[in-house]
């Protein structure tokens, strides 16, 4: 079997998008949002009008919302089509088939198996991931890979574990979730085209916005918490953290993203932007102090949390005022959304 690939791209020449650039306060946001928006970037797409449905965005009892871009939205702006799929014949059949035919899979993974995760999962520690294949060669044991912040590439072992050689003669082993991605009728708009349709959906998810607060919601969970948490290892303060702190802080920073990208096109979001990256920072703080707390240090979180909810309130009455119903306070009761 021969290499297949559809873009011409190489790890070490490869150069992420701006989203996952070195200035970002919070690089990675999770792994299903960071591989869509290299896969986007690679196909030469703007991720950034994609973003409005982080408006919606809620805070789910015990966690931020792992947010994901809603497959209706890319079909929506850029023609993407992207469905589940039956992988009833064994990954590594469908994905060469696929990628011949110049179309994506996403295929959840173990990181144990992963090199860009040196450090922290590659093979310390298994932890579900999706990634975006573009290209194998399976004479060579090689697959080109988008995940988290950039492309890469594994070998040998690392591909034999990757798609889980190890396991064909275990019948009990459930196949992993696989999406199809069809980029056949891919469209790339024109700026003002581009510009309606992102406002369209920063109009339809702000429509759809929670009834209360996340942000209120997420502080309420983490000083009932605050007790429980104290003298617990670090592990499981970086699992709620990240569950918690790290999804709203990325969350708001990409928020920010796309508020910057309407102002740069006129619209009024400039002061929206400002309040989405300040909060972004707030959240990194609090994550900083509440590690303290974990560690046995006493730490006062409700100043900052009060900064929050301020920062949230203030960016989404901006959008309100321009895109929503602006004689409805922030938070108040809906119905029928």
């Amino acid at each position: 079997m021969a290499l297949t690939r559809v873009l011409a791209i190489e790890p070490d020449t490869y150069q992420p998008s701006p989203l996952h650039g070195d200035d970002r306060m919070w690089q990675e946001t999770n792994c299903y949002a960071d591989v869509w928006i290299e896969l986007l970037h690679a196909l030469d797409l703007d991720p950034v009008p994609a973003l409005a449905f982080l408006l919606s965005t809620d805070f789910d009892g015990d966690q931020w919302r792992f947010f994901k871009f809603p497959l209706s939205d890319l079909r929506a702006l850029y023609g993407i089509a992207a469905f589940e799929m039956n992988p009833w014949r064994g990954i590594e059949h469908h994905l060469e088939e696929q990628l011949a035919a110049g179309r994506f899979l996403t295929i959840e993974v173990d990181s144990w198996y992963l090199p860009d995760t040196a450090g922290t999962a590659y093979q310390r520690g298994h932890v579900k991931t999706t990634i975006v294949p573009n290209m194998i060669d399976p004479d060579a044991q090689r697959l080109g890979y988008f995940h988290n912040t950039g492309y890469h590439e594994l070998v040998d072992a690392d591909y034999a574990g990757v798609f889980r050689h190890h396991l064909r003669d275990q019948p009990e082993v459930l196949v992993p979730y696989v999406e199809l991605v069809r980029t056949d009728r891919l469209r790339r708009p024109d700026p003002e085209q581009l510009l309606a349709e992102s406002i369209r959906l920063v109009q339809a998810h702000l429509a759809r916005r929670p009834d209360r607060s996340p942000v209120r919601a997420m502080r309420e969970r983490i000083e009932a918490d605050e007790s429980w948490l104290q003298g617990r290892d670090m592990e499981l303060f970086h699992d709620y953290a990240f569950a918690t702190l790290r999804q709203c802080g990325a969350s708001a920073e990409l928020t920010a993203s796309l508020c910057a990208w309407l102002a740069e096109r006129g619209e009024p979001t400039a002061a929206a932007a400002e309040q989405f990256l300040a909060l972004a920072a707030t959240m990194k703080t609090i994550q900083f102090k509440l590690a303290r707390l974990v560690a046995g240090r006493s730490t006062d979180l409700g100043p900052l949390f009060d900064d929050a909810e301020r920062q949230h309130a203030a960016a989404l009455a901006v959008l309100l005022e321009r895109y929503g119903l602006a004689d409805q306070p922030v938070g108040a009761e809906r119905h029928g959304g």
